[in-house]
């Protein structure tokens, strides 16, 4: 890849250990975000073709998840812009059992451009990283569907498949669905932390409608309050409790348990004080 890799999310969860790995393999990149100097917003699609200019990869990682009503029209727009910026490979961070992000993984796989999915499901960071960490420091982790099961996935993970499906072009145009490499539920993921920090960690089971009134006096965004309700109301219905295997397809080895995601994140010292929250 003579050309920079386009890698959106600088910030973010996967997309600043996409543009780590490439760095580290000697790989140019272009990382963006809405502060970056040449910026990237989803709700700005004008300024988009700049960022995109000279690249000839992308990395799409979309905010705030591929599930919302603007997705589609937004990849599609994306699509658009990457042909005529003469991008030629395009690998999409998707979710499992979602329709929006279905519709979104056809688009790209029908640009006529090289593709592939990485297809995930619920991050283990989450709890590191984003929207649980308050609850794990405050020893009280308040959230619906906490028995059902869920493959989680370390983000490290996500991030060497995508990075191989990057650089390695035998892996082109596939579908890589990454999961855990074990079923847990909200409640035994709590567990788990409680018994590596050494520190008791409640899981308190709420009504999605208390859980989504919550966010909303947070003064969370409604298309937070939207995804949250599509997925505490729609996806977490069990669709998704089964393990997949993208993670060794892709590398070649297993992927990293959520026991080994909390050991590591410990030794990082993710939940040492409220000052360690990363940011999203």
């Amino acid at each position: 890849m003579s050309m920079p890799t386009l890698v959106i999310g600088k910030n973010g969860k996967t997309g600043r250990r996409v543009d780590t790995l490439l760095q580290i393999a000697g790989y140019r990149t272009r990382a963006v975000s809405r502060s970056t100097d040449i910026a990237f917003d989803w709700q700005q699609p004008e300024g988009w073709l700049e960022a995109m200019q000279g690249c000839g990869s992308a990395y799409v990682c979309f905010q705030p998840d591929l599930a919302v009503p603007a997705a589609s029209h937004a990849i599609a727009e994306f699509i658009r812009l990457a042909r005529q910026a003469g991008i030629r490979h395009i690998v999409l961070l998707s979710g499992r059992g979602e329709a929006g992000a279905q519709h979104a993984e056809r688009l790209v796989m029908a640009s006529g451009l090289e593709w592939n999915i990485v297809r995930a499901s619920w991050f283990a960071q989450n709890f590191s990283e984003g929207i649980l960490i308050d609850g794990v420091l405050n020893g009280q982790v308040v959230l619906p569907a906490g028995d059902i099961p869920e493959p989680f996935v370390d983000t490290d993970d996500i991030a060497a498949v995508a990075f191989a499906c990057l650089t390695q072009p035998a892996l082109v145009n596939q579908v890589f669905e990454v999961t855990g490499p074990q079923l847990l539920t909200l409640r035994d993921c709590v567990d788990v932390l409680s018994d590596i920090t050494g520190n008791s960690i409640e899981f308190v089971p709420v009504s999605a409608e208390d859980f989504l009134q919550g966010l909303r006096q947070q003064g969370q965004p409604e298309d937070v309050l939207w995804l949250m309700n599509e997925l505490f109301t729609v996806v977490m219905d069990g669709r998704n409790s089964r393990v997949a295997n993208g993670v060794e397809k892709a590398l070649g080895r297993p992927a990293t348990s959520f026991r080994d995601y909390a050991l590591k994140a410990a030794r990082a010292g993710a939940w040492a004080s409220p000052a360690a929250v990363a940011t999203v």
